[in-house]
């Protein structure tokens, strides 16, 4: 299979696998509702888990881990693990995190994607952020300023303890991507 059919099949299948939105079906299987109309109106984990408590947080979190490390892992599998690709996907994974067609393109804002992305692809960028985000909390006791500094350690631990230019440089824009949808400018409630 030539390189472009490789990358179109990694595309569909990442913005695919990356437009289940976890949140979603765990409140529609067990509130009947519309996530996109309950608390923040996002479709995440954190909205999941207001609606449904620790249940619903932990379900969404895990429908959404599990996506990433699926396409991610059909994608290595694919394509003997190339970095490229692996960012493609996980790109695309994101974009369909966003903007799930099936929902017409209103869906949550990335964070778990992200997280699992670099899991996925550089694990010791997760522990290097959980410790971050330890140091972070006990410091400034905000969670959302001190969440969102330890997840900008990903790509700079990526950079320090990889082999690969491509890897931390597709976090970067991930981390990017999933700050920028955090901003009023790209809320879905504009």
């Amino acid at each position: 299979m030539n390189e472009m059919l490789i990358a179109l099949l990694v595309m569909i299948v990442s913005y695919a696998m990356g437009s289940i939105a976890g949140a979603y079906y765990v409140v529609k299987y067990f509130l009947k509702e519309d996530i996109r109309y309950i608390g923040s109106g996002n479709v995440g984990a954190t909205n999941a888990g207001r609606a449904l408590g620790k249940k619903g947080f932990l379900l969404a979190l895990a429908i959404d881990a599990c996506k990433v490390w699926l396409a991610l892992y059909f994608t290595s599998l694919l394509t003997n693990g190339s970095d490229g690709f692996l960012i493609l996907s996980s790109l695309f994974l994101v974009l369909g995190h966003l903007f799930p067609v099936q929902l017409r393109f209103h869906g949550g804002k990335g964070v778990v994607v992200y997280l699992a992305a670099a899991l996925f692809l550089e694990p010791i960028t997760i522990a290097i952020m959980g410790i971050t985000m330890g140091m972070g909390y006990a410091v400034l006791r905000k969670y959302t300023v001190s969440g969102f500094i330890s997840m900008a350690t990903i790509p700079l631990t990526a950079w320090l303890t990889g082999d690969s230019f491509m890897i931390p440089a597709g976090l970067l824009l991930l981390l990017l991507i999933v700050l920028f949808s955090h901003t009023k400018f790209f809320s879905h409630h504009a």
